[in-house]
């Protein structure tokens, strides 16, 4: 085989293949014993007819499809092992110029890994917000724990009102005619937390315990049953009973009460800290992505749209393994929002192309800051998985060979890289 790698031209190169003739007979030789089982002819078994009968019968050109085929990918193969510097994107494009039997010319075309021009990457200046924790979110959680510790108590001297637990009976129709999941005995439903349909709760609220009411609403659009979509519905509702919502006093006994600490302002201090930890590292985060989108508005790269595609496929992907785990297909989910795959997929292809430049800007800085992953790394990242996660090196070890392990050391190399931007960079 010979090929000629030809010069690069709107991100693609272009790869001129020749077999001579005795290469291509070996190449349809084999796709004759690999194929012939597939043939049928009068007085011979399946699978023995032999190739020159079949050439007759079928045209010598019979198996010229197959060899091709079948051979195409060890030849294309055999050029990249060569071609070190040839890093293609795509799968080829093919073009035939000539097939018979003094042998095979065609022409392979392929998207490549661009070359990406980095602008300056040093001396960017980035701000961090505030980690300090405000006391409204303090007072947040701790009503959070409060919210937790309610306790419901029955009352029977007035009549329901906003916050309360209420039981309830009814019995909904849509022009006097019952629908399905319309009806329930004695459910429970705490008034303004917009459990049922607008307007429900705040025409329960009023209701006294014994008291039976016709409530009128009108169901959303869109609903998830479309019978019931946009329809006016009367609901006969009979108030069996009133539960009031009862929320401990914010002192030290509720303090000691929801925690391990015996006062308030220990408590409060807690929370505090904690809050300031996650602000901390999601400020941390939030500068790093600062960081990395300047240095990649200061590259330049014409990102190919064979990758582009390659991105969004892979978010497909991921969210398609999302969604099945809440038991939805892909394409439930696009008919539940309203949008096709192709709009689908169009919306997707700024952040995937911002994505894989990201990528490319990223991948030139480790070549040019010579960022590596060492064995010692390795061993350091799997002792600080086991130690994080109470488990042994070895058992931490066994789950990160072979495939896990290569997922391991890009883990390592995009920790590197970053923290390298963060030594030539200043993040205020």
């Amino acid at each position: 085989m010979k090929y000629t790698l030809n010069e690069k031209k709107n991100g693609q190169v272009t790869i001129d293949f020749e077999l001579d003739a005795k290469e291509w007979e070996a190449d349809i030789e084999k796709a004759y014993q690999k194929h012939k089982g597939e043939y049928k002819k009068e007085g011979f078994r399946q699978g023995k007819v032999p190739r020159k009968v079949l050439e007759q019968t079928y045209g010598e050109t019979v198996f010229y499809e197959d060899a091709f085929n079948d051979s195409f990918a060890e030849y294309y193969t055999k050029m990249l092992d060569k071609e070190k510097e040839l890093f293609p994107v795509d799968y080829p494009e093919l073009k035939v110029q000539k097939m018979d039997k003094t042998g095979v010319k065609f022409s392979a075309t392929v998207t490549v890994l661009p070359e990406v021009t980095l602008g300056e990457y040093t001396g960017i200046e980035v701000t961090k917000k505030s980690a300090k924790a405000t006391k409204e979110e303090v007072d947040r959680e701790v009503e959070a724990l409060r919210q937790k510790q309610v306790k419901f108590v029955e009352v029977t001297d007035r009549a329901a009102k906003l916050g309360d637990l209420v039981n309830i009976d009814y019995s909904g129709s849509v022009d006097g005619v019952k629908f399905d999941g319309g009806t329930a005995n004695d459910q429970e439903l705490e008034l303004g937390t917009h459990t049922f349909i607008d307007g429900f709760e705040d025409q329960v609220v009023g209701m006294k315990i014994g008291e039976e009411k016709d409530v009128n609403v009108t169901f959303p659009k869109p609903y998830h049953s479309k019978d019931l979509e946009g329809k006016p519905a009367v609901f006969k509702v009979k108030l069996l009973g009133i539960r009031e919502k009862v929320l401990p006093e914010v002192n030290d006994e509720f303090a000691s009460s929801v925690s391990e600490h015996n006062t308030l302002k220990e408590l409060k201090d807690h929370i505090k800290e904690h809050i300031e930890e996650h602000k901390t590292h999601d400020a941390e985060i939030e500068a790093e992505n600062k960081l990395i989108d300047e240095v990649v508005k200061r590259a330049k790269v014409d990102v190919p749209k064979a990758m582009v595609e390659s991105q969004i496929d892979h978010q497909i992907q991921d969210m398609s393994q999302r969604l099945a785990y809440q038991g939805l297909k892909f394409d439930q989910y696009l008919e539940y929002i309203g949008t096709t795959v192709d709009e689908f997929r169009k919306s997707r292809e700024k952040d995937a192309e911002k994505s894989v430049k990201t990528s490319l800007v990223l991948e030139e800085i480790i070549k040019k800051e010579n960022i590596k992953v060492t064995e010692k790394d390795i061993t350091a990242k799997i002792q600080e998985i086991a130690t994080a996660t109470k488990r042994n090196v070895s058992d931490v070890e066994r789950d990160v060979k072979d495939d896990g392990k290569e997922y391991l050391k890009n883990t390592i190399l995009s920790e590197k890289v970053i923290n390298r931007l963060k030594e030539l960079n200043n993040i205020k």
